[in-house]
């Protein structure tokens, strides 16, 4: 295709890092093709995309848009007017910038902006991370060209024609986590000899993992297993003390991701969409414990999709009082358990997903 040819994309998605991330990653594998390429992301005024975008070098315009809430409140009484003016703010969006494709990646901005999109004939796709997509996506994809999905089963909720299985475009560094165990625990100064577990509760931090960390210190100490624990930045100063164990180190965040990976022989975490990429990628032995308080309880089912090809241990957090102390022990006292944890899950990673995306991006452009 010619890479001097000024195609114009638009990319829409946010609300949360699971929307957000993977359009910057196709964005940037866009650009690499396409470097005279222009580019402008849509997302809602009033979250984290507005700041994120911009510190990714793309601009970014903002509807006044929300989801519905799930119980009767006031803001759903104002949802049809935010509908209805960011319709027609969408509609403008498309008439002035004349995109050749526009891209969704979830999130309420998405919704409107494809909607017009499709409705005006602008070719289009939606890129769905979850096993169970979101009522946009669902709507969406009876309308837009092509679905990239991340999951096998999908045929349920979209058009079975329309379906592409890329997986989730994910940190180009994590594909070099492989063969670096000795390198990530020098760089967090982690005995040799000793298991380490790698915690992981989001970039806020997950109140009931870190209340279950804090709760099983004394398991661990005698496990010896040392522990790096995310518990995020609302909580930092809250679990900060435990650092002055020496088996412990509590991070509020962490900015060396792959060496935190590479380090660890078993990974507890969260299962959004993203973060269940990623640790397929990493091929290590993990335990999620899904949040229950997400849209249609979709972490819950993609930790099932793992867990159900036993590439994976699934623990809910009503559960973790009666079963989180036995799987664990048993899953450190059990080399070849975690061995086929390993393998399976490094099984289901979809390594080149960002460019068999932007593959199905191109078919539109030759369209």
């Amino acid at each position: 295709m010619n890479t001097d040819k000024t195609y114009r994309f638009i990319l829409s998605g946010g609300g949360s890092g699971g929307h957000i991330y993977p359009a910057i990653a196709i964005a940037d594998e866009l650009k690499s093709r396409y470097p005279k390429a222009e580019f402008l992301f849509v997302g809602a005024s009033d979250r984290m995309e507005m700041d994120k975008v911009p510190q990714a070098g793309y601009k970014i315009e903002g509807l006044w848009i929300s989801g519905i809430q799930r119980k009767l409140t006031l803001r759903n009484l104002a949802f049809p007017l935010k509908l209805t003016v960011s319709l027609l703010h969408s509609r403008k969006i498309i008439k002035t910038f004349k995109p050749d494709v526009v891209i969704g990646t979830g999130g309420f901005a998405s919704g409107p902006l494809l909607q017009v999109a499709t409705s005006k004939g602008v070719s289009s796709l939606i890129q769905e991370q979850n096993s169970y997509p979101g009522v946009t996506n669902k709507i969406l994809g009876k309308k837009v060209d092509t679905i990239c999905v991340a999951y096998d089963g999908l045929e349920k909720f979209f058009p079975k024609d329309k379906i592409k299985l890329t997986g989730n475009p994910i940190r180009k560094d994590l594909l070099a986590v492989k063969g670096r165990h000795i390198e990530g625990k020098d760089d967090f100064n982690l005995i040799h000899s000793k298991h380490t577990l790698l915690v992981l509760g989001g970039s806020l931090g997950a109140r009931r993992i870190n209340q279950l960390i804090e709760a099983n210190l004394e398991l661990f100490e005698n496990l010896k297993v040392q522990v790096i624990w995310q518990c995020g930045k609302l909580y930092y100063d809250d679990y900060k003390t435990y650092n002055s164990l020496d088996y412990v180190q509590v991070h509020a965040f962490l900015n060396n991701m792959d060496m935190a990976y590479a380090a660890a022989d078993v990974i507890i975490s969260r299962a959004g969409a993203i973060s269940v990429s990623e640790l397929c990628i990493v091929g290590k032995p993990v335990i999620f414990i899904p949040s229950p308080n997400v849209a249609e309880d979709h972490q819950t089912k993609n930790a099932k999709a793992i867990a159900d090809k036993d590439a994976a241990l699934l623990i809910k957090e009503k559960d973790l009082e009666t079963e989180f102390e036995k799987q664990f022990s048993e899953l450190i006292s059990n080399e070849e358990k975690r061995k086929e944890l390993s393998k399976n899950i490094e099984a289901l990673a979809l390594v080149d997903a960002t460019n068999d995306i932007v593959d199905e991006v191109e078919k539109l452009l030759k369209r």
